[in-house]
């Protein structure tokens, strides 16, 4: 019996290295990685030729234009793939029978609220990237009533460029740093978020199956995925000083002090409870995963 195969885009990415690196634990699926060389997620006729020819059973989509500064004077580019593509991907999906997954952001917030944000709360993006995303988020669920889609924020992994690898390199070449303080939220090890998106493969496929878990489906919708906690990335900078055995003196700043082109909310703390409570998932402390990750490094 052929094993059903999960697509995974955006393979050198940070989200998709880590779901090459769980792949060899689910071994009930043969798992296709691409990049853009590959599937260029933007153009319709050729993602349509593709799935024609592979028929993969599911798809996840981790390939996104993530450059938030660049965005804002590459904006065609940024809508062509953070839109397009993933509204092309659900399209696809539900044209040729796979279950579609896309990686959407907190970004698509303003960082107003005063409380974790849940699925339901009103989007209000502040820059290119965030309206990028959420016009990806509207076309997926436009083209593909049976996807799902999972916000997260502030991803990170052993892999790819993110504030930890940075982090670690600006403490070696600096006595002193400043870090910004005032901008709040939830850090994600990608590995984290790899492994809630295969256990929900998973057990989804487990019911097609009769693998025995009839009591968690398939539920489409909106998700939020972060790992516990809240802090600002002043005190994401201190742990990994302090995980890492660093010298190097973190000095909080404001973000007034620290002007980007792209316009960051200040509050991005996400309410997890819904993907946590429908598919019965555990999402570890955000100090345990940062001390995983940095072990790795």
């Amino acid at each position: 019996m052929t094993k059903p195969k999960i697509l995974v885009t955006g393979a050198y990415g940070q989200l998709g290295t880590s779901l090459k690196n769980l792949s060899a634990a689910y071994t009930a699926f043969d798992f296709i990685f691409v990049d853009r060389d590959v599937l260029p997620i933007q153009q319709a006729e050729l993602v349509a030729q593709y799935f024609a020819t592979v028929r993969p059973a599911y798809c996840i989509n981790a390939a996104a234009y993530t450059a938030v500064d660049k965005a804002e004077t590459d904006k065609e580019e940024a809508f062509l793939v953070n839109g397009d593509g993933a509204g092309i991907l659900a399209s696809a999906c539900h044209q040729y029978g796979a279950k579609f997954i896309h990686v959407s952001t907190d970004y698509v917030f303003d960082g107003a609220s005063p409380d974790p944000y849940k699925e339901t709360d009103r989007t209000n993006p502040t820059n290119t990237y965030g309206l990028s995303k959420l016009r990806g988020e509207a076309l997926c669920l436009l083209n593909n009533a049976d996807a799902i889609i999972i916000r997260t924020a502030w991803v990170y992994a052993e892999h790819g460029n993110n504030f930890v690898k940075t982090m670690l390199r600006l403490m070696k070449e600096r006595p002193e740093i400043n870090v910004v303080s005032d901008q709040v939220g939830a850090p994600t090890y990608a590995g984290d978020l790899a492994e809630a998106i295969l256990k929900i493969v998973n057990r989804e496929s487990a019911i097609g199956n009769n693998g025995g878990h009839s009591d968690i489906k398939w539920v489409p919708g909106i998700y939020h995925y972060s790992n516990k906690g809240r802090i600002s990335w002043y005190d994401f900078a201190v742990a990994i000083k302090e995980l890492s055995g660093s010298a190097c003196k973190v000095n909080p700043i404001l973000t007034t002090q620290y002007p980007t082109p792209a316009k960051r909310p200040a509050f991005s703390l996400l309410d997890t409870h819904k993907i946590q409570y429908t598919y019965q998932l555990t999402i570890p402390e955000w100090k345990d995963s940062l001390q995983r990750c940095l072990q790795k490094l």
